[in-house]
């Protein structure tokens, strides 16, 4: 089954997912962010340490379809944080068009195990002032609608708290 974890930066969304994980090991967590930069390395390093070191943990930036299809016979749960860098990366290599695709080949694949996936909520601030970014949210928004769609649980969270607005009730 297919699980959507949503919130903006800090809403506790990455902690919330993990706690959804099971303790006793079959977790894979596929992280999509890149080193680019000093306080991103600093960023990834603190995401490790926060994770399980029995994880099975992978590295794919662009092609989350694949990954998850190549981790279905490891792992039970499969984690994927966060959606919202991985369309950023996306749109950095001008391969935005493949998004949708692939969030449908990834529904399918959660058929076979859970498969949760954190997005950031985007779509609440301010209207961004240039058009790319603006397309940015645009397909951010119809990304996380065509995820919600698909999957079975959605929760929204909001100041560390998690709120169930599809599917099973919050047990966090």
């Amino acid at each position: 089954m297919m699980t959507v974890v949503l919130g903006g930066a800090r809403s506790g969304k990455s902690r919330f997912a993990q706690s959804m994980c099971p303790s006793d090991g079959g977790v894979a967590y596929i992280a999509t962010a890149r080193i680019e930069d000093d306080e991103m390395r600093a960023r990834i390093e603190r995401h490790r340490t926060e994770r399980p070191a029995h994880w099975l943990t992978v590295e794919e930036p662009l092609d989350l379809a694949k990954a998850v299809s190549q981790l279905l016979h490891r792992a039970d749960t499969i984690l994927i944080d966060c959606l919202t860098v991985w369309l950023g990366n996306l749109f950095w290599e001008r391969r935005e068009a493949c998004a949708l695709a692939q969030i449908e080949e990834l529904a399918r694949l959660a058929a076979a195990r859970d498969l949760i996936l954190v997005s950031n909520e985007v779509g609440s601030g301010i209207v961004p002032e240039n058009e790319l970014a603006r397309r940015f949210r645009d397909s951010h928004g119809l990304m996380n609608q065509r995820c919600a769609a698909l999957a079975g649980r959605v929760f929204l969270t909001v100041a560390g708290i998690p709120i169930p607005i599809k599917g099973a009730a919050c047990s966090a």
